[in-house]
């Protein structure tokens, strides 16, 4: 299955998710309510998403007179996407990320730490992955994503607060169970963790895959995701998690394992090399 085939499902789940919820708290009301938190949501995201995030991490806009912007500029012209904004963050943590709406309005940042730690053709991969983000408008569809995901948790709290004082469904002639409502309410918001999960690994194995054919191999990129995971490790970069998936590396050391890792942002680092290094013709 393609990935943009996985997403479409994945996305679809959610927004089943998020009406079943719905249902269940206020019937075809509560699912108007959801659909309305869901797009309240979604504009403040798809406008301001990229203000926030470049602001939470403290990120200062770099010119021509910089070496990173020479580079992105080069992948850009290679892509044939507008000029993204190029920033730099004040941090020893490898790691980079793309934001914005469309590439029109895109932005790519990369750490101080991962210009130190890359040589220039690693660094070439690392923002030929994130241009890749920005031609497949991936910042969009996982603030997509993320918007339903909170849409659902604030219903499930509102749902497990009405069961408990007697409220529920009041639409439908056999009313609705309390017992129900607060097991739909606590297993929807798990399951829509684990989809906005495998969103997001499945946007970063097509980033990665993009990211090798517009640099021309997958070796820099592969070796870069070695490096950049190790320096995680050593030197986590302080985020909020809700912004880890923007990052090419989950900003924090550690990784889940088993049943945990399916809450996890980013595919293992071991996969996406052995995917990478199959890209690269021997």
């Amino acid at each position: 299955m393609g990935s943009y085939a996985k997403t479409t499902i994945l996305l679809a789940t959610l927004s089943a998710i998020l009406m079943l919820i719905g249902r269940a708290f206020g019937g075809n009301q509560g699912m108007v309510m959801a659909f309305g938190f869901a797009i309240v949501m979604n504009g403040v995201s798809y406008w301001f998403s990229d203000r926030i995030v470049l602001k939470m991490h403290g990120a200062k806009q770099v010119g021509p007179e910089h070496p990173l912007y020479g580079i992105v500029q080069g992948l850009a012209t290679r892509a044939h996407l507008p000029m993204p904004r190029v920033y730099l963050i004040s941090s020893p943590s490898p790691n980079a990320f793309a934001t914005g709406r469309n590439p029109a309005h895109a932005a790519v940042a990369a750490t101080e730490g991962l210009l130190q730690m890359l040589g220039r053709d690693e660094i070439e991969g690392v923002m030929a992955h994130e241009m890749t983000h920005v031609a497949n408008r991936d910042i969009l569809i996982q603030s997509v994503a993320a918007t339903l995901g909170a849409a659902i948790m604030m219903l499930a709290n509102m749902a497990r607060w009405g069961a408990m004082f007697g409220g529920g469904r009041s639409d439908d002639r056999d009313g609705g169970s309390p017992v129900a409502l607060i097991a739909t309410a606590m297993v929807a918001p798990l399951a829509a963790m684990i989809i906005q999960a495998a969103i997001s690994r499945s946007r970063e194995f097509a980033a990665d895959d993009g990211g090798a054919r517009l640099a021309g191999s997958g070796v820099p990129l592969a070796n870069a995701l070695r490096k950049i995971e190790a320096g995680v490790q050593r030197v986590p970069l302080p985020t909020n998690p809700a912004m880890a998936h923007l990052f090419i590396m989950a900003p924090f050391a550690g990784r889940g394992r088993g049943v945990l890792s399916l809450f996890s942002t980013h595919p293992p680092t071991a996969v996406r090399v052995e995917r990478l290094m199959a890209l690269t013709p021997r």
